[in-house]
């Protein structure tokens, strides 16, 4: 496995389990707070770069898609977190909120706050338990 793989398997994977433990801790501040945080353009346009900033990282930097699924999974989210920026930079106010709404946030929290947890958790076993190539014996 390669250590950048294993790096951002073990980063992402512990991040997605502390922000799902934090949603599930405080539900009634984080569902309030997300549907204002689009409302508000200068903080978007702030988080829209960093998240595209992050992503472009991810996608120049990790853009595997052979090798098992972690590998992938962790391209798949530099992916996501690229485009989420691009949409956050280039979609108007208006746009934003009716994608926002689509996703019933509010009502499908747990749903959201689970996946989070469930995709952390196994990263965080997959890269923890990964081998990186010099040790696993293996030459590319």
């Amino acid at each position: 496995m390669l250590p950048r793989t294993i790096f951002l398997g073990r980063l992402i994977g512990l991040f997605f389990i502390l922000a799902a433990l934090f949603m599930l801790m405080h539900k009634q501040s984080f569902v309030a707070t997300v549907p204002r945080l689009i409302q508000d353009p200068p903080l978007v346009l702030v988080i829209g770069m960093i998240a595209s900033i992050a992503g472009l990282a991810m996608v120049l930097g990790h853009n595997v898609w052979a090798g098992g699924i972690l590998p992938v999974v962790v391209t798949l989210i530099g992916w996501s977190i690229l485009i989420r920026g691009l949409l956050l930079l280039f979609l108007s106010p208006e746009a934003l909120a009716i994608y926002f709404k689509m996703f019933h946030f509010e009502d499908l929290f747990y749903i959201f706050a689970a996946i989070t947890l469930v995709l952390g958790l196994y990263l965080t076993y997959a890269a923890f338990k990964a081998l990186p190539l010099s040790n696993a014996g293996t030459k590319r």
